[in-house]
């Protein structure tokens, strides 16, 4: 038998022995006892293989009738067939699900789009410079497709396929790149969109919008750790990532560029204007050269347009309220004598109101500075009505305008052909996935679309993309289409499980013992914190995700209000905990599916060891990220005031 099977069936045996060790006596078992027998069988089922929904409701349904035996047979089984109806009613009617499947199939889209190859070619032809230059383009390839997918063992096996074997004949060490592939590919549930805060939401009833905001700079955070630790390796020890030799950082180049570099100059904007400019363009045509002058200016294009649009906005006058004084009385409303004729009268001969003798007159001078006070009023609302011009932009606006125009200006001074033909692969790889996943997180974040909107927007956005590189058809479609019904499908059915699954043992009274047992330790928030992302730590060696979240997260939960916890903060935590469930053995799902695509003499050992430090790195992120909350609480903070 294998050593992971061994580990497997060891964890295994130790909850079972564990369990009776800490059972009472069989005279002393109370319905809380069985709660946490219950949380302890449902672990061994899923190490032993059995399918976890229907495991949930399998031991949610035989529990609730346990729970239910003191009323009789019949009794029981109308109450616990309620409950199943109930709790599954209560999933098919929460809204924040309708976004899952939609990812779900934009992620297929973008995967069948085939996109991968030529972001990966792009970005690492753009990191050849850099040590380690595969192993960071590869992260970063896995972390923009990862965002666009979510589905991480899409994005192990396809980097497995294309960036493994470029790794391993660079000469680099066996373990860095798996573990590259690895960790990079598992960003993805992470990084917004992900599926699982959608998840963590439903579970919680945290919005969805503000875990997306909080998540996107603890993302980022992460998978710039493992780009800097990717390139201190590399610079220490180059033998494990050797660089690349000058043959792989030759990019060819067109025709039009060659002769432009060799009768003109190498630099592609005085190049592309020169060679426009009398008898020198006449062997390139004009408009071969006018587009590639226009993708050339495109940088400078949105950036005077982005700053266009940043300075109408920041000087723009602020909107002005304009109040009409009127005399106080009923005259002052100006309305017409025959719209309340039915109204009150002077009564007859009553000779209307007159003053009282002896009225009080201003005192000598109060009535020129009354007047005065009213032309001033009137002549302060003229000034602001007639206004029409702008505030000045502030200086922090003049600061960044100058800073990104003398960058753009060092960026044009260093543009060369080769830069060019770079950046042209980006445009048609790494631009469409970036513009894409700006606009379905933009439209949540700054509240212009729900989730389930954005997510509408960006399944369209998906099949853009396919049509665009021309790889839609109904084959794909369909494939699509079926692959995120059946993951749809299977995410669905947890939330009906561990609906049931959570119902019997709140039933059971195994909630209450566990919420007893904690307060009884009298733990700080700190102390609490930290055991709890030890537990949920610990689960991810032999659990996945969805279990985690969708079975021990409601154990958490109701602790967070004594300690006061904020639970968005504490999702943040556990998202960035859980990145461990696809890196740790022996349930490392990622590790499987590149071994399923490595070369034969690449062992599942040697890839679990390329995972070690990347779970280090995790472990240290998750501490930044308790130590500075700020990281996480700073974006949604600004957003949602």
């Amino acid at each position: 038998m294998k050593k992971e099977a061994w580990f497997g069936l060891t964890i295994l045996f130790g909850i079972i022995i564990t369990l009776f060790i800490f059972m009472p006596a069989p005279a002393d078992i109370t319905n809380g006892h069985m709660g946490l027998l219950m949380l302890a069988l449902i672990v061994a089922a899923i190490m032993l293989g059995f399918p976890t929904a229907f495991t949930l409701m399998g031991m949610g349904v035989g529990f609730t009738l346990y729970a239910y035996q003191d009323m009789g047979t019949r009794l029981a089984v109308e109450q616990t067939l309620d409950l199943m109806v109930l709790r599954t009613y209560a999933v098919m009617t929460n809204d924040v699900l309708i976004a899952v499947p939609l990812f779900i199939f934009m992620g297929y889209l973008v995967e069948r789009a085939n996109l991968i190859e030529k972001l990966f070619n792009s970005l690492h032809l753009v990191m050849a410079r850099i040590p380690g230059s595969l192993a960071v383009a590869t992260i970063i390839t896995c972390a923009v497709f990862a965002t666009a997918t979510g589905i991480v063992g899409a994005v192990v096996t396809l980097m497995g396929l294309l960036a493994l074997p470029a790794m391993l004949k660079a000469g680099y060490d066996v373990k860095l790149s798996a573990g590259s592939i690895t960790a990079g590919g598992c960003l993805g549930i992470m990084i917004p969109p992900s599926v699982l805060l959608i998840v963590y939401g439903a579970v919680a009833g945290v919005s969805v919008v503000k875990l997306y905001a909080a998540a996107f700079f603890p993302g980022l955070m992460l998978a710039t750790l493992y780009v800097v630790y990717v390139i201190i390796l590399a610079k220490l020890k180059p033998k494990m990532a050797p660089p690349l030799s000058e043959e792989d950082k030759r990019i060819t180049l067109p025709e039009f560029a060659e002769n432009i570099k060799n009768a003109i100059s190498n630099k592609a904007l005085p190049g592309l204007l020169t060679a426009l400019k009398g008898k020198r363009n006449a062997s390139m045509p004009a408009k071969t050269l006018l587009y590639q002058l226009f993708i050339t200016l495109l940088p400078a294009i949105v950036f005077f347009g982005a700053m266009g649009i940043t300075y109408g906005i920041v000087t723009a006058p602020a909107p002005q309220q304009t109040y009409e004084l009127q005399e106080m009385g009923f005259g002052s409303f100006d309305t017409p004598s025959d719209s309340y004729s039915s109204g009150l009268a002077e009564p007859p001969g009553a000779g209307g109101l007159a003053e009282p003798p002896g009225t009080l007159n201003e005192p000598p001078g109060a009535e020129p500075m009354a007047q005065a006070a009213v032309e001033e009023v009137t002549a302060t609302e003229t000034v602001i009505a007639d206004e029409a011009g702008r505030t000045n932009a502030p200086m922090t606006f003049w600061i960044i305008f100058f800073t990104g125009l003398a960058l753009l200006l060092i960026f044009y001074t260093f543009f060369t052909f080769a830069r060019l033909e770079i950046f042209k692969m980006l445009l048609a790889s790494f631009f469409p996935l970036a513009i894409l996943i700006l606009a379905v997180l933009g439209s949540i974040v700054f509240g212009f679309a729900t989730p389930s909107e954005a997510a509408a927007m960006g399944a369209f956005g998906g099949l853009l993309l396919a049509f665009a590189y021309r790889r839609l058809n109904m084959a794909m479609l369909k494939e699509s289409m079926y692959l995120a019904a059946k993951t749809s499908a299977m995410v669905c059915w947890l939330f009906v499980g561990s609906s049931i699954f959570s119902a019997a043992f709140a039933l059971l009274g195994g909630q209450e013992i566990i919420n007893a047992w904690v307060l009884s330790m009298d733990l700080t928030p700190v102390e609490f914190m930290i055991m709890a992302q030890i537990v949920i730590f610990l689960l991810g060696w032999p659990l996945e995700w969805t279990e985690i979240i969708v079975i021990f997260m409601p154990i958490f939960l109701p602790l967070l209000g004594h300690y006061n916890i904020d639970p968005l903060f504490f999702g943040i935590l556990v998202a960035l905990n859980l990145q461990t469930a696809f890196l740790s053995p022996p349930v490392a799902m990622s590790a499987f599916y590149l071994k399923g695509v490595a070369p034969p003499h690449v062992t599942l050992n040697q890839i679990f060891l390329g995972m070690l430090p990347f779970m280090g790195i995790q472990i240290f992120a998750l501490i930044l990220l308790y130590v500075f909350p700020q990281i996480g609480l700073w974006l949604p903070e600004v957003l949602y005031k």
